[in-house]
């Protein structure tokens, strides 16, 4: 995992990829080149305190350095849940990153089992159906101190499927850790 002193240069990666953005030109990445392992990585904007935009990849698919850059442009300016962020916002924005570890599919017997396997505070969620796929970061489930079973009736809600999909054994559900570091 990524050291807790390089959380300050990958947040100042993700607010300097979306200010880059208003002056139209790529951030600056001399400095997080050494962060060049593939690693999954969410990026959240908040503005006052509410939620402004997040997007990322639960896959490690690209470089860290390179993930954050995407996911930071693609919260503040593509999430389909809010317009595209002003440039006079961005000083009220404050930005999270989340770190991810590969998610690994939770193999159960029966779906009563998943509450033994899944930790709030813990593990982030991936349900992953024939009609949809859902995720929720660690923190989500801890922030609004939701049990286990309420955490996959969130998730199932996240991937438009029924709440109680979770309890359908073909819908494969993984569960990842994430390092997370804020401003």
């Amino acid at each position: 995992m990524t050291k807790p002193s390089d959380g300050k240069l990958l947040v100042k990666l993700a607010r300097e990829s979306i200010s880059s953005y208003f002056l139209q030109k790529e951030p600056d990445t001399s400095a997080v080149k050494q962060f060049s392992d593939r690693q999954g990585v969410f990026v959240t904007l908040y503005k006052n305190e509410q939620l402004r935009g997040c997007i990322g990849f639960p896959e490690p698919v690209f470089p860290l350095f390179e993930a954050i850059i995407k996911a930071a442009k693609s919260a503040a300016f593509e999430d389909p849940r809010f317009p595209p962020l002003q440039k006079e916002e961005l000083k009220h924005i404050k930005i999270e990153i989340s770190v991810l570890t590969v998610p690994t599919l939770i193999k159960v017997k029966k779906p009563e089992d998943y509450l033994k396997e899944i930790k709030i505070g813990k593990h982030g969620l991936i349900i992953r159906s024939t009609h949809g796929s859902g995720l929720l970061l660690p923190q989500v489930a801890a922030e609004y101190k939701w049990g286990v079973e309420e955490f996959l009736r969130h998730l199932c809600e996240k991937a438009w499927l029924k709440q109680d999909a979770w309890k359908d054994t073909n819908n494969q559900i993984y569960k990842f850790q994430a390092q997370i570091f804020k401003e």
